[in-house]
C-alpha cells in the first residue's frame, strides 16, 4: 500500500471499493471459507454491511459460496485475475523450458519462485511425469524464514535489511531445522549465499527433499529461485552433489544468462 497520499486522497478515495478488496484480502489470509459474521468482524463493520459487500463480491464472481450459502471463499475471477497477473511476468516464460528439461532429466518436480515481502510465492510447477510427485502448487505461499528457497532470495541484502524485514514476525517452528530467531536465519542466509545452493532434507516437512539455486538478473542480483522437489523416494541419495545439484545450478544459470546476466 502506498504511503504518498494524493493532495486529494480524501476526495479520490472510494472506502466501499477498499473494503471490497480488503474482504478479498480477508479470506485469502484466512486460508478457509469465513461466515459473513466472521468477515464483519475482521473487516470492523456490521454484519448486514458486510452482507452487501459479500453479496457484491459474489454477484460478480469474485466470492463463491457452500450449498448453504453460509460459507464465503474466493471466487474463479480471483483465481483468473491471479493466474493472469502471472502468466504475464516474463521470467515464468523464460524459465519454464529450463524447468521442464530439468524435470525430465531429474524426474523429480521443478518449481520456480520469488520472494513478496515475508512469503516465498511459487509461481510455477512443472510436476513430475513420475508418482514422485510433490504436493506444491503455483500460487502457493511459504513464510520466507524456514524456507531454502526463502533463505537463497534474501541473499543479497545486508543483515539489517534482513533483520527489518523479518522483526514482526513469529519464528513458529515447522522442523528442527527451522530457526529459531533472526540472528540464526541471517546465518543460514549467508550460508546458503556461499555455497550458491541448498540440499534440504526434511527442513519444511518430514519425508520431503529439495535442491534450491538461486537466478540472477542483469545486475547480478537475485530475483528468483528454481528448485527441484518431491518425496525422498524420487531421490537416489548417493547422487545428491554429483547429479541433483549440478543440474539446478546449471538450470539455474541458465535461465540466469536468459535474463542478461554474465557468468
Amino acid at each position: 500500500m502506498s504511503e504518498d497520499l494524493h493532495k486529494n486522497h480524501d476526495r479520490y478515495f472510494v472506502p466501499g471499493l477498499a473494503r471490497g478488496l480488503r474482504v478479498l484480502e480477508i479470506i485469502a489470509e484466512a486460508d478457509q471459507p469465513l461466515t459473513i459474521a466472521e468477515i464483519g468482524k475482521k473487516l470492523g463493520v456490521s454484519r448486514s454491511s458486510a452482507f452487501r459487500i459479500t453479496y457484491t463480491l459474489k454477484y460478480l464472481g469474485f466470492l463463491s459460496t457452500d450449498k448453504g450459502e453460509k460459507l464465503y471463499d474466493l471466487g474463479p475471477k480471483v483465481l483468473g485475475l491471479g493466474f493472469a497477473y502471472l502468466n504475464r511476468q516474463d521470467i515464468i516464460k523464460i524459465a519454464k523450458p529450463h524447468l521442464e528439461n530439468l524435470r525430465d532429466l531429474t524426474e523429480v518436480s521443478s518449481h520456480l519462485a520469488i520472494r513478496e515481502e515475508t512469503e516465498v510465492l511459487y509461481l510455477d510447477n512443472i510436476i513430475s511425469r513420475t508418482s514422485f510427485v510433490s504436493n506444491i502448487n503455483t500460487g502457493e505461499r511459504r513464510p520466507v524464514y524456514a524456507s531454502p528457497l526463502g533463505w537463497i532470495l534474501l541473499g543479497d541484502m545486508k543483515d539489517s535489511e534482513i533483520a527489518e524485514l523479518v522483526k514482526d514476525i513469529d519464528f513458529i517452528k515447522l522442523t528442527r531445522h527451522t530457526p529459531n530467531n533472526i540472528e540464526e536465519l541471517i546465518a543460514r542466509v549467508r550460508k546458503s549465499a556461499e555455497q550458491g545452493f541448498v540440499i534440504s532434507r526434511g527442513f519444511v516437512q518430514r519425508g520431503g527433499s529439495t535442491i534450491t539455486a538461486p537466478i540472477h538478473d542483469e545486475t547480478g542480483r537475485v530475483v528468483a529461485v528454481i528448485d527441484i522437489s518431491g518425496p525422498d523416494s524420487g531421490f537416489d541419495f548417493e547422487k545428491l552433489e554429483s547429479f541433483y545439484v549440478p543440474a539446478v545450478v546449471n538450470t539455474a544459470n541458465e535461465i540466469s544468462r536468459n535474463l542478461g546476466h554474465r557468468i
